[in-house]
């Protein structure tokens, strides 16, 4: 387990895990996603020093790689068994664009505006923007269901490290 004053864990996704890579990042924890042969995704996490996520049994044994064999097929727990094994990120990290995988900003209402449509900008004060790609993202309706669904996650994985 990791402690807090480590740097955060750097990790890489393999083609067959590109929704646990969104959500990843979406908490906030620096993740690539490749869609590439198992060499080029092994060369990448051995060259940057990244854990390597994947279900592949053949390229999770590889050497020379710190990897974490998914088992799961629920997010889940993909989710619970990533965050046990590398530990939770300090609380205040900011989400990751779900496309580019860099630190979101926050920008204000006004910066959105000529980029939002009017009923957002209406219902909506916090915003964030990506530093590459540009992409704005707030809290939509639907961004209930998903803070309970990481809140159900990051509780069970304090119970679980409350327990080690």
């Amino acid at each position: 387990m990791r402690t807090q004053t480590q740097d955060p864990p750097r990790l890489i996704a393999d083609a067959m895990l590109g929704k646990l890579a969104r959500w990843l990042r979406m908490l906030g924890y620096d993740t690539l996603y490749m869609h590439a042969d198992d060499h080029a995704i092994a060369q990448r996490s051995r060259a940057e020093g990244r854990i390597l996520l994947t279900q592949d049994q053949g390229l999770a044994t590889r050497r020379g790689l710190q990897t974490i064999l998914i088992h799961a097929q629920k997010l889940e727990s993909q989710l619970d068994q990533v965050i046990q094994e590398v530990g939770p990120l300090p609380p205040k990290t900011p989400g990751r664009c779900m496309q580019c995988n860099l630190p979101l900003e926050s920008i204000t209402p006004e910066e959105a505006l000529q980029h939002i449509p009017p009923y957002i900008a209406q219902t909506q004060q916090a915003f964030h923007r990506c530093p590459k790609c540009g992409k704005i993202t707030w809290s939509g309706t639907h961004w209930d269901a998903i803070k309970a669904r990481l809140k159900r996650l990051q509780s069970h994985a304090s119970q679980s490290a409350d327990n080690v």
